[in-house]
């Protein structure tokens, strides 16, 4: 179970604080209004994912037994993974023009990651094949990934929405960068896993 939490919260980390279209707009809606409206944008996926976490778990059951399929979607999900980890490694910090629009941070929030392909690919691609192991062991696994996900997902962006309140500068920072890079790396290293598991199930290791 422990292995999951620490998944969750290394994947929930590098996607929250990863530069990209939902970030961009708390950070916006931040330095445009309040942090009060960023904190509503980050709270977005809780709202967006419910629906594509449900059938990453209906996905799972179905295709815990077919080992070729799981095989190729694994793969899928270690080039995912592999994509994002180099683009956090070339991460020169966090998007932080204003855009003067009227505050419906919500709204705009759950349109702006309903929209975005990140959230499908990641369940489909890397998320079903996490959660089809976490399932052959124990119901908590799966509850014990999926929370330290979103905890992270949503804490980290409501965390730099409260640091864009009080000073932009740290989004183009050295720490911010550094961190990006190192989690980049980490997630190269979740990605020769699911490379790694995607052989497995096509029965070449």
């Amino acid at each position: 179970m422990i292995g999951f939490l620490t998944t969750g919260i290394i994947l929930g980390l590098s996607a929250g604080i990863a530069p990209g279209p939902l970030l961009a707009l708390v950070i916006s809606e931040t330095l445009r209004h309040d942090i009060k409206s960023g904190i509503k944008v980050a709270l977005a996926p809780m709202i967006t994912d419910a629906p594509v976490i449900m059938l990453t778990l209906l996905l799972s059951a179905s295709l815990s037994e077919f080992n070729v399929i799981l095989a190729g979607i694994s793969f899928a999900g270690g080039s995912f993974i592999l994509y994002l980890g180099i683009n956090s490694i070339r991460s020169k910090g966090a998007d932080v023009e204003i855009k003067h629009t009227p505050s419906k941070s919500l709204r705009k929030g759950i349109l702006v990651n309903a929209l975005s392909p990140h959230p499908y690919l990641f369940w489909f691609t890397v998320g079903a094949p996490i959660i089809t192991k976490a399932m052959q062991q124990h119901v908590s696994c799966v509850v014990s990934f999926i929370a330290g996900f979103y905890v992270l997902l949503v804490g980290s962006k409501i965390t730099l929405a409260l640091i864009a309140g009080k000073s932009r500068a740290f989004l183009t920072g050295r720490i911010y960068i550094f961190i990006m890079k190192a989690l980049g790396f980490i997630l190269c290293i979740f990605a020769g896993i699911l490379f790694r598991d995607s052989l497995r199930y096509a029965g070449i290791l």
